[in-house]
């Protein structure tokens, strides 16, 4: 038997360290070529990692929490599949296997052939495939034994009974208790943990499926509910709306009687300061901002917007066939308005290039491609993928590019290759109600756009104060490579198509 040991590789491109988030099996289970093994969190993003080897988990080598060094030994499989019995496994038959009809001569000077009386009926008699079974467990001493009348190798399955809601309420007062209370299941199920009848014994584990009908499992993933611990009153054992309706009472109850973010008085001064490690996106997030605010001298600058235009043409673009199921916002023109006015002033969409060569000189490298990154809030952090060769989509293809982007960033399923090689960033800091602010660059770039929130306020339009959809652009530039005439330039052709989209058939 060979010991494969599995070293944390580098997902990424210069990556040096990533922390065990969660493993995905435990020592014993068996995995094929490509199954999870675990999570890791690198300076980029979520990884899964599945496993080069097929075989049988002997140890997990990391526990999860703890940040490693790449190259390190991680998880060692065996080249053993667990669950396959060896020879020494199977124990050899007390008597001779007997056929399917009649018996084998007792030795071989017995040539009769025929059975006895009280000799095994047909089909009573081992099956042919019985050595490649486990091995039976010796029934417990207090167990009755079988009729006479049933099969002696047919599985014995006691049977549950159903449970009456009284006994489930008193489950249920037994677990808010804390007592140790086993599933509870009212239907006739005869399926093991394995997904095979348990011969030779009770069963001593049930599936680990919850019967639910698919509204409350719905209900359940919203309100971020784990359907293994609802108490289960449906008449088929199923979860219940009800159940779930009780389950969360019962949990806002407890949360309600907890201590609330300040509710730290009168303890000790160390036990009042929460420390959180500095790790992962966080600690990435914080060196590249550093390296930018610091090596890049950074110039602002604003305009105010009247994206009117912009508000009808998203509303036109709702009510398109075209664009049917698409989720459609002001941030794709305003993305198709970026890379616009970045082939008109192409020298925001570069790099600015120390020590070329090896030397003290330095270059510009302006990109004749638009990897549009796009800050995304997520619950790990900041992160900011890009949407490659954004100069080469459609409108329509740009909008399911933004939504797929969006929606992968929430789940945290952003791969490190989706974040590298951008070349222009917009944050969409209007989401959350801002006006502007005055973004950061993103290493590696020379400007970002902030983009605020779109409100209605008095405007002066030849003449007249009337109400007008306003907003306010924001962009930072790398004074280095942008001054101030091409930064306003470029300011000024994003607003341009703001203020009047159809700019964009042009």
């Amino acid at each position: 038997m060979a010991l494969n040991k599995f070293n944390l590789p580098d997902v990424g491109e210069g990556l040096t360290e990533a922390e065990i988030v969660a493993w995905k099996v435990k020592p014993g289970d068996s995995v094929a070529v490509n199954d999870v093994l675990c999570e890791i969190e690198t300076a980029k993003s979520l990884v899964e990692l599945p496993s080069p080897f097929a075989g049988t988990v002997t140890e997990l080598l990391v526990p999860e929490g703890v940040t490693i060094d790449v190259g390190t030994a991680i998880i060692s499989v065996s080249d053993a599949v667990s669950g396959d019995p060896t020879p020494a496994d199977v124990p050899a038959p007390a008597t001779p296997v007997q056929p399917l009809y009649g018996k084998l001569p007792a030795d071989d000077g017995d040539t009769s052939g025929g059975a006895p009386a009280g000799g095994p009926l047909v089909g009573s008699g081992p099956k042919a495939d019985a050595v490649k079974r486990r091995p039976r467990k010796a029934a417990p001493a207090t167990r009755p034994a079988p009729s006479a009348s049933v099969s002696r190798n047919a599985p014995e399955v006691e049977p549950v009974q159903p449970h009456t809601l009284a006994e489930v309420s008193a489950k249920r007062q037994e677990t808010a208790a804390g007592t140790a209370m086993p599933k509870i299941s009212t239907g006739s199920v005869t399926e093991a943990v394995d997904n095979r009848p348990t011969l030779g014994g009770t069963i001593t584990g049930l599936v680990n499926r919850v019967l639910a009908k698919p509204p409350v499992r719905k209900i359940a993933r919203d309100l971020g509910i784990d359907l293994a611990d609802v108490v289960a009153t449906g008449f088929r054992g199923e979860v219940t709306r009800e159940d779930l309706v009780s389950y969360q009472a019962q949990r806002d109850a407890e949360h309600d009687k907890a201590d609330g973010f300040w509710g730290t008085a009168g303890k000790p001064q160390d036990q009042r300061i929460e420390r959180i490690p500095v790790k992962g996106v966080r600690k990435a997030t914080a060196k590249a901002m550093v390296e930018s605010a610091f090596s890049a001298p950074h110039v602002s600058i604003f305009v105010d917007v009247d994206a009117s235009r912009t508000m009808e043409f998203v509303k036109r673009l709702k009510a398109s066939r075209d664009f049917e199921g698409v989720r459609v916002s002001p941030l794709l023109i305003l993305a198709k308005a970026v890379i616009w006015a970045a082939a008109r002033n192409p020298s925001v969409n570069a790099t600015w290039v120390d020590n070329v060569g090896g030397t003290d000189a330095a270059e510009i490298q302006v990109k004749h491609y638009m990897n549009l990154g796009i800050a995304a809030a997520t619950p790990r952090g900041l992160m900011v993928p890009n949407i490659k060769d954004a100069q080469d989509l459609s409108l329509k293809e740009l909008a399911l590019a933004l939504n797929n982007l969006a929606t992968t960033a929430r789940a945290g399923k952003t791969q490190p290759a989706e974040m590298q090689g951008g070349t222009l960033t917009i944050t969409n800091i209007g989401a959350l109600g801002i006006d502007t602010g005055t973004p950061i660059i993103n290493p590696g770039e020379v400007a970002i756009v902030a983009f605020g929130t779109i409100k209605q306020k008095p405007w002066v339009l030849d003449g007249e104060v009337i109400p007008r959809w306003i907003t306010t652009l924001g962009g930072s530039f790398d004074h280095r490579v942008v001054d101030g005439d091409l930064s306003a330039r470029f300011m000024a052709d994003v607003a341009a198509i703001l203020e009047e989209p159809a700019l964009l058939l042009d």
